[in-house]
């Protein structure tokens, strides 16, 4: 399942999470106000920056909403 890092004033994740649900994509919502998805956020992408999408079975983390909307596309 694909988990996407986020937090909910986040006008990008919103963008995301709207695209996620129309194409009724399943997937986890991590968000990132609790410290230790925060923590390991930081740890897997290097950076604090919302969103983050993780697809652990094609070994794909992206960031930046409009990438990973385009990657959503291609699935």
């Amino acid at each position: 399942m694909l988990e996407l890092f986020m937090l909910d004033y986040c006008g990008y994740c919103k963008k995301v999470m709207a695209y996620l649900d129309e194409h009724n994509i399943p997937y986890k919502k991590i968000n990132i106000s609790d410290k230790q998805n925060e923590e390991m956020l930081i740890k897997m992408g290097g950076k604090r920056q919302v969103p983050f999408l993780v697809d652990k079975e094609h070994n794909v983390e992206l960031y930046e909403s409009n990438d990973i909307i385009e990657y959503l596309k291609t699935l």
